[in-house]
């Protein structure tokens, strides 16, 4: 295939993504928005009334950079593996890999469209927080490279787990035992600098953190591990897991009997 082609091919697939979930906007733009909204009034609201403000910073307010990030990952994630699961319940994933459009144009394509409905419903959840506190940016391309790089990786991994998925179960098995569990504990609601030592460096083996922290100090400026590392294991994500996504597709694992 030639540039133009390829090119095609990309916005062909990354099209019928974003037309996808906008038709069903709500179950998919709604749901997240209003889960989040109710974080901001029990978690923010009611009882970050009588906690402490954390490193000078409102709770409400230090919890703001957290529930967008969780609102982005789950989207992100869960676009991806209902879609790609869906295309290959109905066969329709045949067509895409027996035409001569390149495995990693097929990742792309399916990546970017769960990237943008994490980052739309990433933006609807932060402007809900105006409601409820001032937002403040200490650095946007901070901002928007911890958001882009948190929602291409979990839109990976969901069509990591859209390969492999045989069944609907197999759909919310990963998010319901894994992902949730990992988000709760990522730093979402609380500052690891609070924690004993001991769970301090275990809350640093959880990924999650390293996509919440580092967003958080693109808001205020300070964050619990250097921001540095922080966008080197996003990247080496995005890397190890594009390569399994490309290695699966290749073997066929998953897709055919």
């Amino acid at each position: 295939m030639n540039a133009h082609d390829t090119l095609i091919s990309f916005y062909t697939i990354l099209r019928k993504e974003i037309v996808r979930f906008l038709r069903i906007w709500s179950q998919t733009l709604l749901p997240p928005v209003i889960n989040q909204s109710l974080y901001f009034i029990i978690f923010g609201g009611f009882i970050g009334s009588q906690i402490r403000n954390i490193q000078g910073i409102p709770y409400m307010a230090f919890i703001v950079p957290g529930l967008v990030m969780m609102a982005v990952i789950n989207s992100s994630f869960s676009n991806v593996v209902s879609s790609f699961f869906g295309s290959k319940f109905q066969k329709n994933i045949e067509e895409i890999m027996v035409s001569p459009t390149p495995n990693w144009v097929i990742i792309a394509g399916f990546a970017m469209g769960g990237v943008a409905r994490g980052l739309l419903v990433g933006a609807i959840v932060f402007l809900i927080s105006a409601l409820f506190t001032h937002p403040v940016v200490f650095n946007m391309w901070i901002v928007v490279l911890f958001v882009f790089l948190t929602a291409v990786v979990f839109s990976l991994g969901g069509l990591i787990n859209g390969i492999f998925a045989t069944k609907f179960d197999d759909v919310s098995i990963f998010p319901t035992f894994v992902l949730t569990p990992l988000t709760y504990f990522g730093g979402v609601f609380y500052s690891i600098k609070d924690l004993p030592g001991f769970w301090q460096t275990i809350t640093k083996f959880n990924p999650i953190l390293y996509m919440v922290d580092g967003f958080r100090y693109g808001f205020f400026g300070f964050s619990d591990v250097d921001i540095r590392f922080s966008i080197f294991m996003l990247v080496g994500f995005t890397v190890l897991l594009a390569g399994i996504a490309w290695y699966l597709l290749k073997k066929g694992i998953g897709i055919r009997n």
